[in-house]
């Protein structure tokens, strides 16, 4: 079988865990080497970026990549684990109901202007954030709960998905539900977005439902279920739903290399370059002549030359 290397955009179905579907995909493509650059909460749908074959050594250029959702704040009560899957945290005094009915418009958009731009987040307990070499989620299922320092953040969009009519949608038990769409840097906690969304409007609030829209460069239109992999690795199609790892990071400058040049990076040797406008460190895609991607390299301003720091292709591909 042809050796598989690239990025798949998948499309993550609520229930299953990101390790969950990584398996699966192992499952389906018989391919050991498989990964991910950034997990969705089991209950969460949507993009999510899995690297295949080769392509699993380029995920320090994919992390950090900012993302979007779109979600339903669930206005009312809180959780413990501030989404659908905790228990109910109910308010100690006046009931939701009563809160909203003093509500308008220009409270809930003030409310969205106070949580943009770059603001501090405290973690989840209910988180796979480490602390003390044990991740939070762990001690929180152990009863325990530890002070965590708040992590600097960037919201770079958060408004109502439907921005004209009603913003709430009266569930008649005490609750409303506000559909929002949010645009962030990678590290964002959305469910501890909703939860500072109902404190500012004095009411507990948790994420209903959540669906992570785009990743990088990578939106939801290009996503892949899983049983349409299914149908395109039968059908012998995986290059219609599997990025070239050049393609897939497409943002960074690159260089195309001669054949001599090829050798030399594939040897883990540096190549030199003429004048260029790169600054020292940055990362560059390194090209053959068919523009397949050989290496990622680092550019060295001092000896004009790119060392590479990962190779995807070697003499035997």
């Amino acid at each position: 079988m042809k050796r598989m290397d690239g990025i798949l955009v998948i499309d993550k179905p609520a229930g299953v865990t990101s390790h969950d579907v990584v398996d699966e995909i192992r499952r389906i493509l018989h391919e050991r080497r498989i990964g991910h650059t950034g997990t969705l909460d089991p209950f969460a749908t949507g993009v999510l970026t899995i690297l295949v074959g080769r392509a699993t050594r380029l995920a320090q250029f994919l992390s950090g990549l900012e993302k979007e959702y779109e979600a339903v704040i669930r206005l009312g009560y809180a959780t413990e684990t501030g989404d659908s899957t905790g228990k109910p945290i109910r308010p100690e005094s006046e009931t939701a109901e009563q809160q909203t009915r003093n509500w308008n418009r220009e409270q809930i958009e003030a409310a969205f202007a106070k949580l943009r731009g770059e603001i501090d987040q405290v973690p989840p307990m209910y988180s796979a954030k480490k602390q003390g070499g044990r991740k939070l989620y762990e001690l929180a299922r152990r009863g325990e709960e530890v002070e965590r320092q708040p992590v600097r953040v960037n919201i770079l969009a958060f408004e109502p998905l439907k921005p004209t009519g009603d913003l709430l949608k009266d569930n008649l038990d005490g609750t409303f539900d506000l559909e929002v769409s949010v645009a962030c840097s990678s590290g964002t906690y959305i469910r501890t977005l909703a939860e500072d969304f109902g404190k500012l409007l004095g009411v507990g609030a948790h994420v209903a439902e959540l669906r992570r829209t785009r990743v990088g460069d990578f939106g939801i239109q290009q996503a892949s279920t899983l049983g349409e992999l299914k149908v395109s690795v039968a059908e012998e199609a995986l290059g219609r739903v599997l990025i070239a790892s050049d393609a897939a990071l497409s943002r960074l400058p690159f260089f195309d290399l001669n054949a001599d040049e090829v050798r030399r990076i594939q040897n883990g040797m540096a190549v030199f370059v003429s004048e260029t406008g790169w600054n020292d460190g940055d990362a560059v895609r390194l090209r053959d002549e068919k523009s397949d991607l050989i290496a990622v390299g680092k550019f060295d301003k001092a000896s004009r030359s790119l060392r590479p720091s990962v190779v995807i292709a070697r003499d035997d591909r």
